[in-house]
């Protein structure tokens, strides 16, 4: 029997796999587990919340047998996930990742932090730009086109619901990462000191979704 990958929707079923690609992708574009101690933080902070808050907005690269290899994820308003972020995610997760008292002391910190102040993702130059996401593939996965089919399809979905703009936020380190998204279109909007990473958004010159 031949299986052919697709991309679907997200199924609740899916979210150990989300979770563990998550965990493989998150240290730009590697693998965090050498970095930190205890990476569950990652999936914490950049797709726990956007399945559980947006799951509509999350499509999956199934491998053919059910079993998901990469994932978009992310939400058609920033202004009002963040809301939902903190009043109904966080309350979830904050006792296993608690807010660093002062300024971080080690990595797992440094994300805990970003965890705690779902606020910058509020960003005043992204203000045309409403909708963000996330999106992730195992290295095995990569460079197959699959990339292309999970961004059209999450921006096909944003374009159904009348969303003018989307906008992705890469670590600047992810130089593979970035040569995709210029590969599609992306350009660089200009954010002062946007510290270790790049603000992109789709359709050089244009804020859209189509």
């Amino acid at each position: 029997m031949t299986t052919t990958p697709a991309v679907r929707p997200y199924r609740p079923g899916d979210q150990d796999a989300l979770a563990d690609i998550c965990i493989r992708t998150g240290h730009e574009g590697g693998d965090t587990r050498p970095h930190y101690a205890d990476p569950g933080i990652f999936p914490a902070t950049f797709a726990g919340p956007y399945v559980h808050l947006e799951p509509d907005l999350a499509f999956v690269l199934d491998d053919g047998r059910g079993q998901a290899v990469g994932y978009v994820l992310g939400t058609a308003d920033t202004p009002a996930f963040v809301e939902r972020f903190r009043s109904i995610w966080l309350p979830l997760v904050a006792d296993r990742y608690p807010r660093p008292d002062g300024e971080p002391r080690t990595p797992d910190e440094g994300i805990a932090g970003l965890l705690h102040t779902p606020e910058r993702m509020i960003v005043p130059e992204l203000a045309a730009y409403p909708a963000h996401l996330h999106i992730d593939l195992l290295p095995d996965w990569q460079r197959r086109g699959h990339g292309r089919t999970l961004m059209d399809t999450f921006l096909r979905a944003l374009s159904g619901r009348g969303v003018p703009a989307v906008h992705l936020t890469m670590v600047t380190a992810n130089t593979a990462a970035r040569a995709f998204y210029d590969r599609l279109g992306f350009h660089e909007i200009d954010v002062p000191a946007p510290g270790p990473v790049t603000y992109l958004g789709p359709a050089t010159g244009e804020a859209r979704t189509a």
